[in-house]
Order: C-alpha cells, then structure tokens, then sequence
C-alpha cells in the first residue's frame, strides 16, 4: 500500500501500516493534546526554578520561594506537643488512679492511646490485645509478671529478655532437648500439668508426674503450680495458656523449654506513652470482664 493512499471514509491519508484489515491513518495531533504538552512544560519549568527541584552533590537547589517542608513538618510536630504539653506533663506527674479518675485526661487517652497501640503493640499481642499463639493477652487476669498499674509500667520500661540492662529476665529450662527428663518422664509431667488446670487424666500418670514436678518444675511454678509473679513463671491451675494447653503443645513446651521475649520501650516511648499504654490496658480490661 502507498503512503499516498488515503482512507475513502475519513479523506485522511494513511500511514501504509495495515494489520488485519485495519488501517493506520496519518491524522494530524489533537490541538487539545499540544495545549497540554506546552501548559505542563511551562508549569516544570516554572516549579524548578520556584521550589526545591534538583539535586546537586551535597544539597539541592533550594527555589526562588525558598520552601523547606522538613522544617514545616518540624514545625507542624512542635505546634503539636506544644498544644499537648499540658495534659501529657499532667499525666506524667499523676499516679494511675488518679488519671482514670479525671475524666477530662480520660478523654485524652481515649483518643490517642489506641494509635499509640496499634503502632507499638498490637503486631504481637493483636488489635484488641486479646494476644495470641506465643503472646500473652493484655486482658484477662493472667499476668507473668503482675497486673497493677506500677508492675506493667515496669514491664514497658525494661521490657522482657530484652537488651535493657534493667529488664526482666525468664526462660524455662529445655528438659527434654537438654536430656534432663526422658519422653516418658515429660509425658507423665505433662498428664500432671494439664490435670493441674482440670483436664481429665489417668490417676498412675498424673502420679507419676507430680512427683517428677515436684523436682523440676515447682521451685518456679509453685508447689501447686500457681505460678510465680517475681520469675514470670504462668500458674498452671488456670485456663489461661500463652502456648496451648493440649497435650502436644505442653509436651513440647517441657521438651523445648520457652523465653518469650518483649522490647524494652523505655527509650522510644515517653514516660507520658507509657502510662497511657497502662491506662488504656486497664480499660480494656475492665471492659473485657465479665
């Protein structure tokens, strides 16, 4: 096909490109599309040389206009606190009960401390800290370490096996991958450990296991396995289990031993941060009571 040739229904002339049966026509760029083309030349042009743009070595070409938006955001963040200093210095310096006694630092927390939950929190312990396989919930009544006010304010301070030199320390020994007990040993004293919470098990086994508990695993857990808040050691008389509490998972609990581990947060998150967490935590859980 020539290039000459033009289209019989539109009079324009054609590219000679042809692919079946569907002809290129050489039509002319739409005035619309040059408009634009020259409008959004113009505005570059025009943003280079009024705001920040190109890099150079080590800066940048800094506008006519002179705009820095990480000074405006460093301004925005100081207007910020600025406008929250009052009632975070308020809450800094007032014990718990007293916070949750006002209702007007309540509504405060109200508002900031789930952000400040979700951002630090919640990947481990979930979005409503109902926790989850491996970490504990921050709302029932099971607490390794102690559940009031001052204990989890600590907790979030050092942290737990974590680098802060004041953090708490916890881990259960490995009885059977360190061969101290054998699987039949483990076997029994995990038929003990369950009957402790109130599963059924066969009386010779879980006699056989308290014994073999009562020389292992009680100077942590207690010798009625309630556990021991100054060790972070969990009771096991309750239904509350970070791991599971069916017979595989206790097994492999005494077989592998576990050291649960929680950042200290003493130097990310302030003094103020911390006591809200705590506020919140304690809401969360009156609320989740029955």
């Amino acid at each position: 096909m020539s290039v000459k040739d033009r289209d019989p229904l539109t009079g324009h002339q054609t590219t000679g490109h042809e692919w079946d049966g569907i002809t290129e026509l050489n039509t002319r760029v739409p005035r619309a599309v040059w408009i634009a083309i020259i409008v959004t030349h113009v505005w570059a042009l025009a943003v280079w040389v009024l705001l920040p743009a190109w890099p150079l070595v080590s800066s940048y070409t800094r506008g006519i206009l002179g705009i820095d938006q990480q000074q405006e955001v460093e301004q925005d963040i100081l207007r910020a606190g600025l406008a929250r200093s009052d009632w975070l210095s308020a809450i800094e310096e007032m014990p718990v009960d007293e916070i949750r006694a006002d209702p007007a630092l309540m509504s405060r927390i109200a508002g900031t401390a789930p952000a400040l939950f979700g951002d630090n929190c919640a990947a481990c312990h979930g979005a409503a800290a109902t926790g989850g396989p491996g970490f504990p919930s921050l709302v029932d009544d099971a607490w390794l370490w102690g559940g009031d006010a001052k204990t989890v304010m600590e907790t979030l301070r050092v942290g737990i096996n974590a680098q802060h030199p004041d953090t708490r320390w916890a881990q259960m020994l490995a009885f059977g991958r360190d061969g101290m007990l054998s699987r039949s040993e483990i076997r029994s004293v995990t038929g003990h450990v369950r009957a402790l919470s109130g599963a059924e098990i066969a009386p010779e086994l879980r006699e056989a296991g308290a014994t073999i508990f009562a020389e292992n695993c009680s100077s942590c857990h207690g010798a009625e396995g309630r556990g021991n808040t100054d060790l972070g050691a969990p009771d096991l008389t309750d239904e509350f289990w970070i791991y599971g509490g069916d017979e595989s998972a206790v097994y492999r609990t005494i077989w592998d031993g576990r050291q649960g581990l929680m950042p200290a947060w003493e130097e990310r998150l302030s003094l103020a941060d911390r006591k809200m967490l705590t506020v919140y935590l304690q809401e969360l859980a009156a609320e989740a009571a029955p």
